[in-house]
């Protein structure tokens, strides 16, 4: 059983700063990426950022400049930093984890951006 926890979501002005962190624990096999998606209301889900293992990272160009995504081998965990936030950024993020032993996602975290 494998579960990823994501924690960090909230309410921010425009302008702002969150960090968003996914834990994933369990029986886990071979990593081979993480990321973050998104779905506003009413939209698609979106893929944000991803991280391979070996440190390769892919952003939307609409994140670009202003979003981070980093993470601890480790601890099998990934961050997403966000600073200067938008309103358009508002939605719930999801972690997602590529892995030998299939793909996992999160339960979301709520990202509202306040204008």
């Amino acid at each position: 059983q494998v579960q990823l926890v994501e924690s960090g979501g909230g309410l921010v002005q425009a302008g702002g700063s969150l960090r968003l962190s996914c834990a994933a624990s369990g029986s886990i096999f071979r990593i081979n990426a993480m990321g973050w998606y998104r779905q506003a209301p009413g939209k698609q889900r979106e893929s944000v950022a991803l991280i391979t293992t070996g440190g390769t990272t892919n952003y939307v160009d609409s994140v670009k400049g202003r979003f981070t995504i980093s993470r601890d081998n480790a601890k099998n965990t990934v961050y997403l930093q966000m600073n200067s936030l938008k309103p358009e950024d508002t939605a719930v993020y999801y972690c997602k984890m590529w892995s030998g032993g299939g793909d996992y996602w999160g339960q979301g975290t709520q990202v509202t951006v306040s204008s």
